[in-house]
């Protein structure tokens, strides 16, 4: 996949000779609204020890660094987050060593009742991704806080496992009227394993949705979804036509929820492995924004390509984030999420717990210190490799970061 992020910058200059009759000369600059924008980085260095495991004990340290961009053009929206950088293993096994990036691109288009949002998430990790924009524990990361990106669909949790992670989404909508916006999308997903120690796996989906808009606070919506899941190294594939409607409300202007829920139909191209079948399709989310505290309940039921170890699953997750500031100086981040998996080709299940709490404390107007605690835990029926995570986990972390100013790009 080749990306580029293009740009230019048009001038034009007047300057007339200068004599007593020739006008004063002029000179005139424009920036292209999606060169200006506002741009922050942060770097983080930790010390990290995880324990408690049946793999045994190890130390390491972890550098990182973090960017986000996003531009001031209200026609041409754009976005840019990135999180990387790399584990070094101490003492003890290297499970944890390894290089580690995420990034995630957003263009927008907004066009009188148009609306056009383009988005790739791509990642490289040396495990399942857990906490964090990055996905990677105790690095400094800011944890209890909304994620750009979509979630990861490596619901198994594995270790000295490197994954590279696509994602590819499209999105058109055009407001019929005061009530009614139409909308329609797609996107291409894959997951490979270049040691080879998971299941490779492509996803497509496409989709159509109608919102009717009842009220200030409520408004309802239907939207179907196809999906074709396949796998590169198996001739097998299945799909799933999924009927989803959905009730969002504003009860306030600190709290919001939504509700869903609706059947699927799963289909596949070998029906002594995966029979066709109905399930029932669902998500809902609470989510409240205080002052100096928010927080995020989601939960989620939906066919999926098997998380890498499955050819074909049903995913449960529910996921709960929370963070709060304690002035300027103090600020305390939890997040937790419970995964279940259970294999379409049998009934074998995975059950997957992460959770962490972080504390950070500012050391003037650019330091920080932070400590972070992160347990995960993996209990299966299945009969998994030994690169996934079997038992429980726990990772204690304490670092220091540094974080510049946020700064206006352009004009």
């Amino acid at each position: 996949m080749n990306m580029r992020v293009t740009a230019w910058l048009v001038v034009l200059l007047a300057l007339p000779l200068a004599h007593a009759q020739s006008p004063p000369a002029l000179t005139r600059t424009i920036n292209p609204p999606h060169l200006s924008g506002r741009f922050s980085y942060t770097l983080h260095y930790s010390q990290n020890a995880e324990f408690g495991s049946s793999l045994g004990d190890w130390q390491t340290s972890s550098a990182s660094g973090a960017a986000d961009f996003a531009n001031s053009s209200t026609r041409l929206p754009f976005s840019l987050n990135y999180g990387g950088g790399y584990t070094w293993t101490l003492a003890g096994p290297g499970y944890a060593t390894g290089l580690f990036q995420h990034l995630f691109l957003s263009q927008g288009l907004v066009w009188e009742k148009w609306n056009v949002d383009v988005s790739d998430d791509v990642s490289y990790r040396p495990q399942a991704p857990t906490t964090g924009f990055s996905g990677i524990p105790g690095i400094g990361e800011p944890i209890g806080v909304a994620s750009p990106a979509p979630p990861s669909d490596q619901s198994v949790l594995t270790v000295n496992t490197h994954v590279v992670n696509n994602e590819v989404i499209g999105d058109l909508s055009r407001r019929l009227n005061y009530a009614y916006t139409a909308s329609a999308g797609g996107s291409s997903y894959l997951l490979r394993y270049p040691d080879g120690n998971g299941i490779d796996t492509d996803a497509y989906t496409g989709n159509g949705a109608l919102k009717w808009r009842l009220n200030a606070r409520d408004s309802l919506s239907a939207k179907y979804t196809f999906s074709q899941f396949s796998y590169p190294e198996n001739a097998f594939n299945f799909t799933t036509n999924t009927v989803l409607p959905e009730f969002t409300r504003i009860w306030n202007r600190k709290v919001s929820s939504d509700v869903a829920a609706g059947p699927e139909f799963t289909g596949s191209s070998d029906s002594a492995l995966v029979p066709s079948a109905i399930r029932i399709a669902a998500r809902a989310s609470v989510t409240c924004s205080f002052r100096s505290a928010s927080a995020v309940l989601t939960y989620s039921r939906a066919t999926q390509g098997g998380g890498g170890y499955y050819i074909g699953a049903e995913g449960d997750r529910v996921t709960a984030t929370l963070s709060r500031e304690y002035g300027r100086n103090l600020s305390l981040g939890f997040n937790v999420s419970y995964m279940l998996t259970t294999g379409l080709e049998n009934n074998g299940t995975t059950s997957s717990t992460y959770g962490g709490a972080q504390m950070t404390r500012r050391l003037g107007p650019r330091f920080t210190i932070f400590a972070n605690y992160t347990a995960t835990n993996q209990s299966t029926t299945s009969s998994l490799p030994s690169n996934t995570l079997h038992g429980l986990m726990q990772m204690a972390s304490v670092g220091i970061g540094y974080g510049s100013r946020e700064r206006q790009i352009g004009h």
